[in-house]
C-alpha cells in the first residue's frame, strides 16, 4: 500500500486503522512497522507516531548507483548458479500478454527476482527486494502515467538468454543498463515536475 501510494508520504499509520483494515493482530502489525522502518519506510517519532517516509530526490542516486553495482553483482550469480527450471520460469513470464502497465511492471519485478533466487545469496536477496521496492514506489510516484514498460520488459528477454547461456559478463552489464535506463527516466520525470509551473 505504501508502494502503491494509497498510504502516501507524511501520511500516519495507526495501528487500531491498520488491524481493522488489515484484519491483522497487534504484533505481526507491530513487527511490520519494524521492518519497513528499517527499510526506510516508515519513521518512528517519539510520541507522535508512525509516518510513511518521503523520498529525498537527493538520494535518488545513492539508490540507483547501488543497485547499479548489486543487480549486475546479482545477474554474475545467477549466471552461474542458475538452472535451466529458473529460466523456464522467466521465460513463461515474459510470454505473458498484457500491455497494462501495473501488470508488466509486475513481471519485470517477478523476472528480478528469478534471478535474485537463481544467485543463491540470501543476504543479496533481501537488501536488493527492499531497493527494488523502493524504486517501485518511485515508478508509482512519477512514471506510472507516462513510462512505456514494454522497454523494460523486452530487455529480460535479452537478459534472459545471456543468463540462461552462462554468459555472466555480458549479463551483468546489461542489467546495469536496464538499472540505468530505469534511473534516467525516474530523473527525467524528477525534474520535469520540478521544472513544472504547477510546482511553484
Amino acid at each position: 500500500m505504501i508502494i502503491e501510494l494509497r498510504f502516501e508520504p507524511g501520511d500516519v499509520l495507526r495501528e487500531d486503522e491498520l488491524k481493522e483494515l488489515l484484519g491483522l493482530g497487534r504484533t505481526p502489525i507491530r513487527e511490520a512497522i519494524q521492518r519497513l522502518t528499517r527499510d526506510q519506510f516508515t519513521t518512528v517519532i517519539p510520541r507522535q507516531g508512525v509516518f510513511v517516509a518521503g523520498i529525498d530526490v537527493s538520494e535518488l542516486s545513492t539508490l540507483y548507483e547501488t543497485r547499479a553495482v548489486l543487480e549486475p553483482y546479482a545477474a554474475r550469480l545467477a549466471a552461474v548458479r542458475g538452472t535451466e527450471e529458473h529460466w523456464v520460469r522467466m521465460e513463461e513470464l515474459l510470454a505473458t500478454e498484457t500491455n497494462e502497465p501495473k501488470a508488466m511492471l509486475a513481471v519485470d519485478r517477478a523476472c528480478h527476482e528469478i534471478m535474485w533466487e537463481a544467485a543463491s545469496n540470501r543476504f543479496l536477496v533481501d537488501t536488493l527486494d527492499m531497493l527494488y521496492a523502493q524504486s517501485d514506489r518511485l515508478w508509482h510516484m512519477y512514471l506510472s502515467d507516462v513510462t512505456d514498460m514494454n522497454t523494460a520488459v523486452a530487455e529480460h528477454s535479452t537478459i534472459l538468454d545471456l543468463l540462461r547461456t552462462g554468459d555472466s559478463d555480458r549479463a551483468a552489464k546489461t542489467v546495469e543498463d536496464h538499472v540505468r535506463s530505469f534511473d534516467s527516466q525516474v530523473r527525467a520525470a524528477v525534474t520535469a515536475s520540478l521544472t513544472s509551473p504547477l510546482a511553484t
